[in-house]
């Protein structure tokens, strides 16, 4: 009786029979789930497990200077990352890492955080070229710390002392910013090093190349044993910059410790020959992660290191502008039988306005006016022209619009008239503030690389070339194109100009390096030199003396020269701050075209000797504002004017138009 009791209802049996029934069900069914339908997504997963992508970085492209010489080379490096492994704490590992790579779990802690959006399979860069002794830890720790992962990597190697460091520009890691907001940086991905700055800004395009991998085997601890495939990176394109060794290092010696910029450029192509901009920063500091110390230092620096002033100073351009008022004078009709009498002022408007002769020039017409730098005859002529020819002709010349430079940040400068006036400050122009800008002063602001370009050229018959760093035959078609778009400007252009203008005041010019002129001092025996000194205020005298500065503020000093001085082969610009007289920047251009002139003396010598004993009758010359020499001997000046006697014969030049050597 009590046995039959303890017996199991057929009802329970039976649930229990379908409860064992259905587990055994469901554990089918989640085994045929993750053995046929999620086969390929887990064997996926395993792979990814046991396959590790290691990068392989594209060493950057090298760049040259115009003959070839290596400016920028890499240097071999190798950089920590950390690789973030399914399954493994690193974070319980970070103290130890941190003292083994001299660094604080702080610093981690802050990597961790910028990439923290990162994907979980891309490697994280923890410390970019590591010392040996970090490797060695990496080494000796390898089955501790699967997560550390070594990269070989090429890094930018820059001049010393910062030569042409605001030309070349200089590397660092891409920005959270530039990713969100620059489309341009779109396919790049945290920790990628780009551009920041000039050439290397301009053309990373061309010179980051792209990088590769390869697939490495690691076991279930993190641990390589063995390689896959390989996806070779391709390095990045190599540049030949414009950019001449040989000037440079002039131009560096010319400005030295002074802070300013100089700007030599060769007129008939718009080739930048060489750039220089005070004070200097070391691009090295960048090839590696710099230090925020370091960083604040910079952009904190009243003097604005990171300033490339050749491209970036908008300063008045004081009397250098009186060229550019010259030209408008003379093409307008004015200026042409213009005479001044200067007692060392004038009054305009009801103010005195001095000149900086304060005993005054006497009588004076454009040729005096420009190699004296007669204040006087220039208040003059510019309230005869009036602002609105005044702009016309100083837009022509590419004043106050970008040039057009393959180089990032170029600014526009000003040149007033009454429509900016009305648009920047909604007030009309009056009259009387049309007599400083005649002096280029006011709100006249120019770069240096524009008054170069713009005075060469005048100098030029009103050819106007685009400034340019690489030469365009190095880049391809399509991206060539898209650098001119990428870098707005006036560009290549022509100013239809009597020739008489040009010829009048390009032989005032060449006065102003003689005694009588305003720069004897930078006259150089031999080389036919123009130029023309200025120097401008940096703040009115009235506000100096209100600030109790009216002593201890110097005005900027500038020049602009060239040689020869029509159809030039080279300008320059020169930039002084604080140098207070035009004629002290004239000495350092000297000392530039010098060096540009007897380079070139030196070549043609050399091709000398290679040459034929014997011009033929009637050639043709491809520059006739070149000396031509043959055998040693010059036989034809670059006015075109003088006959000189070599092997017997008169060797002639004629006007420029036919330039053919004859023989009588």
């Amino acid at each position: 009786m009590l046995n039959r009791e303890e017996k199991l209802p057929g009802i329970k049996l039976t649930i229990i029979q379908y409860v064992i029934v259905g587990v055994l069900l469901i554990l089918i069914f989640g085994l045929w789930r993750l053995q046929v339908v999620g086969a390929e997504n887990y064997h996926a997963l395993a792979e990814a497990n046991r396959i590790r992508k290691v990068p392989i970085l594209a060493p950057r492209g090298k760049l040259f200077d115009r003959e070839g010489r290596l400016l920028v080379d890499n240097y071999p490096s190798v950089s920590c990352f950390l690789v973030r492994e399914q399954g493994h704490d690193y974070m319980a590992d970070l103290p130890m890492i941190a003292r083994g790579l001299n660094m604080t779990v702080d610093q981690i802690d802050g990597i961790l955080r910028k990439y923290r959006t990162a994907p979980k399979y891309q490697p994280l860069p923890l410390k970019q070229d590591i010392t040996p002794d970090e490797q060695e830890f990496i080494e000796a720790h390898r089955d501790e710390f699967p997560e550390l992962e070594t990269v070989e990597e090429q890094r930018r190697l820059y001049p010393k002392d910062g030569f042409a460091a605001h030309v070349i520009g200089y590397v660092g890691e891409v920005s959270e910013d530039m990713l969100n907001n620059d489309p341009k940086y779109a396919y790049y991905e945290p920790g990628d090093v780009v551009g920041k700055s000039g050439v290397e800004q301009s053309y990373d395009a061309l010179l980051r190349g792209q990088d590769g991998s390869q697939d490495v085997v690691v076991d279930s601890h993190g641990r390589e044993v063995g390689k896959l495939g390989t996806e070779h990176a391709v390095p990045g394109k190599s540049l030949k910059l414009t950019i001449d060794i040989d000037i440079q290092r002039a131009a560096e010696n010319a400005l030295g410790d002074r802070n300013g910029a100089i700007v030599a450029m060769d007129p008939h192509t718009g080739e930048v020959l060489a750039m220089v901009s005070r004070p200097i920063f070391d691009p090295n500091a960048f090839a590696v992660r710099i230090g925020r110390e370091e960083w604040s230092k910079l952009i904190t620096d009243p003097e604005h290191p990171l300033l490339n002033k050749a491209i970036q100073a908008q300063l008045a351009p004081g009397s250098t502008f009186k060229i550019i008022m010259a030209a408008a004078g003379l093409e307008e009709g004015v200026a042409q039988d213009l005479k001044v009498h200067c007692p060392g002022g004038a009054s305009f408007y009801g103010r005195y306005f001095k000149c900086w002769v304060h005993s005054g020039h006497g009588e004076v017409e454009i040729s005096k006016g420009i190699y004296q730098s007669c204040d006087v005859f220039f208040y003059t002529l510019a309230n005869k022209l009036g602002i609105e020819k005044i702009a016309k002709w100083a837009h022509a010349f590419g004043l106050g619009q970008k040039t057009g430079i393959d180089l990032p940040n170029e600014v526009a400068g000003t040149m007033p008239s009454e429509e900016w006036k009305m648009k920047n400050y909604h007030q009309k122009w009056y009259a009387g503030e049309t007599i400083s800008v005649g002096i280029g002063q006011g709100a006249v602001a120019a770069t240096p690389v524009q008054m170069a370009r713009a005075l060469a050229g005048i100098a030029s018959g009103g050819t106007l070339k685009r400034p340019h760093v690489i030469f365009p035959d190095e880049l391809p078609e399509d991206y060539r194109k898209a650098m001119y778009d990428s870098f707005p400007g006036t560009g290549d252009k022509t100013v239809p100009m009597d020739p008489a203008s040009w010829e009048t005041i390009t032989d005032a010019m060449a006065e102003v390096l003689n005694p009588g002129g305003t720069d004897p001092s930078a006259h150089l025996e031999g080389i036919d030199f123009a130029g023309k000194t200025g120097s401008a205020q940096t703040m009115s005298n009235a506000l100096a003396a209100r600030l109790g500065h009216s002593h201890s503020v110097k005005d900027n000093a500038w020049f602009v020269g060239f040689s020869p001085r029509r159809n030039p082969d080279i300008v320059v610009c020169i930039l002084f701050e604080a140098g207070e007289h035009g004629k002290l920047a004239g000495r350092l251009a000297a000392r530039v075209i010098e060096a540009y002139v007897n380079k070139q003396r030196r070549l043609e010598n050399n091709l000398i000797a290679k040459a034929p004993a014997k011009v033929d009758v009637g050639a043709v010359w491809d520059n006739p504002s070149q000396p031509k020499i043959f055998g040693g001997k010059q036989v034809v000046d670059h006015k075109g004017d003088q006959a000189e006697m070599w092997g017997g014969h008169f060797y002639l030049a004629v006007p420029p138009a036919t330039a053919s050597a004859k023989v009588p």
